[in-house]
Parts: structure tokens; C-alpha cells; sequence
């Protein structure tokens, strides 16, 4: 495998031809969240949370203000993650393991292309495929966790301890791929606090108001179709977990900003290391995240649906092709998670699998002609236990316009998202909006068979 310089494939890209230098090969870090929405970040204009690690990160790189998820739920979007696939196509519908060949992961072809290949944190795709990394260490389901000597670490700070040995340990002579997988932000949901932040962080945010959403009440909640606008609802059951009664919204919210701060602060160390090792100036970083989630909007907790809570995550890259002059710009190009296993290739100068379905999107910001892009996407979740406790659903997903289907009850919806940004009122039944209710029936079926 021939590696290419930072330089050598900006050249490539922008010309057709790289210089005939050839030094180490880039360098791949995936800081990857979890049940973190697109707008939990600073920088992204949340008043609440502080993520200045994160927020620094942006003004180097580039952040994607329309980055999407294809499923939203943990394991789905994990296996698309490392496949660059729907979950039609990688097979994983929920807790399963994907069916996609490991040699057509990412990092399956990093490896096997001469790269050190960690991942620390969160799996959640079936038993831990320990043997194909070099550092493998998988965990998560609790926020603290016994250690050998029965102390208790918070799995955070063992993200960070286990990301740092990786990166003082990794032989010298290799390149090096680490997806550090959080569990944070996600609940711990078999615990009655669900989120469990660490003592030193408990003084954030004290004197506050989190704000609460407009859609978070009860007459939005009846908006929904009557299978979602009941008690038997995942959904539903999880919002009254965390967010039923003021003073819970206020002390869920405050906790779980607590959590996102405190992986802002993992990122920010792993950055600080990437640059104390000389490493960061060519190192691929990317910051994103599984899914969305529900801050109580619609009366809704957790993910799964295609509002746009639940299915617009963030990304950040810091990526050494990327001009001088573009950093600390957005780009609202649709973007997804599929896009991120072909994106990490092409970085590496590694052919994506011909199954991939995800974009190489560097180009959206190395390229000095911007490619032709996609403006709409098909988003797909199966039905998990019944049709009552989360039922399936489809979307075709536009920036003015969203069509919703749910297989399980033979319903559609139609949201004026130019209009109706907070997904409010259905149109569906609209006379008006017949002509765009059909022409985008035809395109939901076209994406769909495409998908799968």
C-alpha cells in the first residue's frame, strides 16, 4: 500500500497528481459520543452547555451543521459507523451483529493495510471482535465501574485513561487508527438518576435555568399519531424518567450537560497529547456522535424517530488537507453517518469496499471546486419488542421538506420544514401540499430501494 503525505493528497485532490515526496501516512482519531443531539456543543449556539475543547477543535477545522444519522439508535448507527452501510444493508436492526465482512470495515482495512488499529469504549454490535485490533478494550451500560482493586472509576475517565495508553503505547514506526467510543452521554437507564456525572463537575451549572423546549408539553405530545401519543410508548415511558415534572427536566438536563462537558474534557486531553507527540498536524480528527435525542420535545425522551432532534448529530474535523483559510467555517451540506467509514479511507489512501454506500466528503472542504452533493436522504428504524413499544419508521429527509412513514400502521406525515422548522403541525391532509406529498412518495420509494 502506497501512503500518501497530507500535502501529497491535497495535491491529488485539487490537480490529479501528488508530489513525489512520500513521508508517514495520516494519522486517524474518531471521538465518537453518545445520545448527543447536533446542538450540544457551544459552538453550535446551545446557552446551556460549555464545550470548549470541542468548540476550539471547530474554529481549527470544519463543522458540519447538517450531519445526519441513517437510523437513530446506538448499535444501528455504530455498525453503519464502521460499515459506511444502511442497517438495510449491514444487517444489524438493533443489538445484533452486522453482517458486513470485517475486511470491509474500516478498520478492518486499516490494518490490513499497515495500520495500528484501536478501539476503546462502547461496541454494542455482539461480542467484542477483541482479536482484529491491536488495543482493544470494549465496556459501557454504567456510568461508574468496579476496577480490580474494588475502587470505582467513572467510564469516562477510564475512556481517557485507556485512549492515552493507547497513544503513549502504539508502536512509533506505524501509522494509528483510535475510535474512542464514549458511553456519555448516554443514561444509565437502569439507575433511578439515569445520569451520573463525576463529583467535580457537579458545580456546573448550578445557578442556571436549563431552558425547556416550546414543543415540550403535553399538547404537542397529542400532536403525535395516536400509536406515539400513548403511555405504552418507549418514548413516552423514558420521558417520564427524566423529564415529568420541572424539577426533574432541571436536574436531568443539568446532569447530562454535566456528562457532555466532561467528554468535551477527554476530547480536549487526547487533542493536547495528539499535539505534545508533534502528531496533530497530521492526524485526521472527527467528532460526532450515534444518534439525537429527545430533550423532551414532542413529550418525548431518547432517539429512534426521524425528528430532527433525534436524527441530526454533530461532526467536527480537523483534517491537515483542509486549507488555512477554511478553518473555523460550517458547511451545511447533508452529511452522514454512512459518509464517515469511506471518508476515513480515503484519507488513508485505501479504496472503499464497492458495498460502502457513505461519500468521501472531504472534497466539501478540500476541494477547490465543490462537488455536486446530495440534498436529500432516506432514513430507516426497524420495530424493536412491538409495534406499541417502538414502532418502525421511514423518512425521506429534506432541509425544506419531510415525509414520514410508519410501516407498522400504514401512516404517512408531511412536515414544511422552511416553515415548521420544529415539526409542529402535519400537513399531510393538506390538499395544497398533494403535488409535493406525491412527488416525494416517488422519491422516499426510489431512495428506499436504493438503500437496500
Amino acid at each position: 500500500m502506497r501512503f500518501l503525505t497530507a500535502v501529497g493528497i491535497i495535491l491529488l485532490n485539487l490537480f490529479g497528481h501528488a508530489d513525489a515526496a512520500e513521508t508517514k501516512p495520516m494519522n486517524i482519531v474518531v471521538l465518537f459520543a453518545d445520545d448527543w443531539r447536533h446542538d450540544t456543543l457551544g459552538c453550535a449556539g446551545n446557552p446551556v452547555v460549555k464545550t470548549p475543547n470541542l468548540d476550539r477543535l471547530a474554529q481549527e477545522g470544519v463543522r458540519f451543521t447538517h450531519n445526519c444519522v441513517t437510523t437513530s439508535i446506538c448499535g444501528v448507527s455504530r455498525a453503519t459507523l464502521f460499515t459506511g452501510q444502511w442497517m438495510s444493508r449491514h444487517g444489524n436492526k438493533a443489538f445484533e451483529s452486522f453482517a458486513t465482512p470485517w475486511s470491509e470495515t474500516y478498520p478492518g482495512l486499516l490494518r490490513a493495510n499497515g495500520y495500528f488499529v484501536g478501539h476503546v469504549g462502547k461496541w454494542h454490535n455482539g461480542k467484542f471482535p477483541a482479536d482484529n485490533f491491536d488495543f482493544g478494550r470494549s465496556y459501557a451500560g454504567t456510568h461508574w465501574m468496579k476496577q480490580k482493586d474494588g475502587s470505582e472509576i467513572h467510564v469516562t475517565q477510564r475512556n481517557e485513561n485507556d485512549a492515552m495508553e493507547f497513544l503513549r503505547s502504539r508502536p512509533a514506526e506505524k501509522p494509528f487508527c483510535l475510535t474512542l467510543a464514549f458511553f456519555a452521554t448516554h443514561a444509565e437507564d437502569g439507575n433511578p438518576k439515569q445520569y451520573l456525572p463525576q463529583s467535580q463537575s457537579m458545580s456546573l451549572y448550578q445557578d442556571i435555568t436549563v431552558p425547556v423546549p416550546k414543543t415540550a408539553t403535553d399538547e404537542y405530545f397529542k400532536r403525535l399519531p395516536p400509536f406515539l401519543a400513548n403511555e405504552k410508548n418507549e418514548g413516552r415511558n423514558r420521558w417520564h424518567w427524566r423529564f415529568d415534572t420541572p424539577e426533574r427536566y432541571q436536574e436531568y438536563m443539568k446532569n447530562y450537560y454535566r456528562l457532555a462537558s466532561e467528554v468535551d474534557a477527554t476530547c480536549g486531553k487526547v487533542i493536547s497529547e495528539l499535539k505534545s507527540q508533534g502528531l496533530y498536524e497530521n492526524t485526521l480528527v472527527i467528532f460526532t456522535t450515534d444518534n439525537g435525542y429527545f430533550h423532551a420535545e414532542h413529550g418525548l425522551a431518547d432517539k429512534w424517530y426521524p425528528h430532527q432532534e433525534s436524527i441530526r448529530v454533530p461532526l467536527i474535523v480537523h483534517d491537515p488537507r483542509m486549507p488555512t483559510n477554511r478553518s473555523g467555517q460550517t458547511n451545511d451540506q447533508f452529511t452522514l453517518n454512512a459518509d464517515l467509514a469511506p471518508t476515513i479511507l480515503a484519507a488513508a489512501n485505501i479504496a472503499a469496499p464497492s458495498r460502502m454506500q457513505g461519500r468521501d466528503f472531504a472534497p466539501l472542504y478540500v476541494a477547490k471546486v465543490q462537488p455536486d452533493w446530495r440534498r436529500e436522504y432516506f432514513y430507516e428504524h426497524a420495530t424493536i419488542r412491538d409495534v406499541h413499544f417502538i414502532p418502525s419508521s421511514e423518512a425521506l429527509v429534506r432541509k425544506d421538506w419531510k415525509y414520514f412513514y410508519w410501516p407498522d400502521f400504514k401512516t404517512e406525515q408531511l412536515f414544511d420544514l422552511r416553515n415548521d422548522p420544529l415539526e409542529e403541525n402535519d400537513v399531510v391532509a393538506d390538499p395544497s401540499r398533494a403535488p409535493v406529498l406525491e412527488e416525494m412518495r416517488k422519491r422516499f420509494a426510489e431512495l428506499k430501494s436504493e438503500a437496500r
